[in-house]
């Protein structure tokens, strides 16, 4: 199995990027090459006095954060992120991770994988933990505006991968509503729920308010881009403000720190739980091949999940999965 990792993507990059790359190759046994800046690449390497050998595939160019994605790679050809997604087009690696613009990611997936047959969208897919074990959400943000057949498909992707990747046995699909019941909802998802109750194949359970989306009431959690993203930029916030708070508080007197050293383990492993360098990456889901959206702000363990992920997304072949279902 060979990973292609775009070094030159992300607020950390190259450095903490490479170092997850590293970490990857000696836990997890598998081939990685680095897609990059040759010259810059191997300074990195020279500071971190690694002398194992790794694959560099060169890259001339790099896409900037605040570039049009569709235009940034129709003319950077010679890009990190162009030339790692051209080698899991051309069979030359199993799967590409990168932390870079994910607009541009997303744009050369489409220009270079191209969509799965029938897939009218692709979706990106985002693991959030609950008290009962993992719950899929999708589309988190590839799409701001989606019909209701792309929705159907999203649920059918989205249960793919929770069966083939998270190994959840008949996966239950629920939409993401303001109400529970069947007559609440916008155009999209009034639309969107008489077409899921028909799909006999998939196990809908139905509306799913925002309350319930981690109680572990749906393990897939369908909604459009727009929705999806405002959600999980809202949970990463939330999660960030509220152990800030919980510290806060804690450090306002002796008693409080003392009873924080007893409960700490059950706060480490909460915070271990709702920590996104866990999880790695979003894999995009759709598209005919495997490729794995890391978080910007991605530091070397982020990575070195993400690598993980993909390892275990070549190895249930939910792409081919996909094919078969849609």
């Amino acid at each position: 199995m060979r990973i292609a990792i775009d070094a030159m993507g992300g607020d950390n990059a190259p450095r903490e990027i490479i170092l997850g790359a590293l970490a990857a190759k000696e836990n997890l046994g598998i081939e990685i090459c680095l897609v990059g800046v040759p010259e810059i690449i191997n300074g990195e390497l020279d500071k971190l006095k690694y002398k194992t050998k790794i694959e560099i595939i060169p890259a001339k160019e790099v896409i900037g954060m605040d570039e049009h994605p569709g235009t940034a790679v129709r003319r950077k050809k010679e890009s990190s992120i162009v030339v790692a997604t051209k080698l899991v087009k051309n069979g030359e690696a199993d799967a590409l991770i990168s932390a870079g613009s994910t607009g541009a990611q997303m744009a050369a997936a489409l220009f270079y994988l191209g969509r799965i047959k029938e897939v009218e969208r692709p979706a990106i897919v985002t693991v959030f933990p609950s008290p009962k074990g993992k719950v899929v959400m999708l589309d988190s943000g590839a799409n701001a505006d989606a019909k209701a057949t792309h929705l159907i498909q999203f649920a059918q992707m989205g249960s793919i991968y929770a069966e083939k990747v998270l190994h959840i046995q008949n996966p239950r699909i629920g939409l993401l509503n303001i109400g529970s019941e069947e007559t609440k909802g916008n155009e999209l998802t009034l639309a969107a729920y008489q077409m899921l109750k028909e799909k006999a194949s998939l196990n809908f359970i139905g509306n799913v308010e925002g309350r319930e989306l981690l109680s572990g009431v749906a393990d897939v959690i369908v909604c459009d881009g727009f929705v999806g993203n405002v959600v999980l930029k809202f949970a990463e916030g939330l999660v960030g403000s509220l152990f800030f708070m919980i510290k806060k508080e804690i450090e306002m007197n002796i008693t409080r720190k003392i009873g924080a050293l007893l409960v700490r383990p059950a706060f480490m492993s909460i915070k271990k739980q709702l920590d996104y360098n866990e999880y790695g990456g979003a894999p995009l889901l759709g598209v005919d091949g495997i490729s794995i959206i890391c978080h910007g702000s991605s530091k070397a363990k982020a990575i070195a999940s993400a690598v993980r992920m993909a390892k275990e997304c070549v190895e249930s072949d939910f792409v081919g999965k996909i094919k078969e279902t849609i």
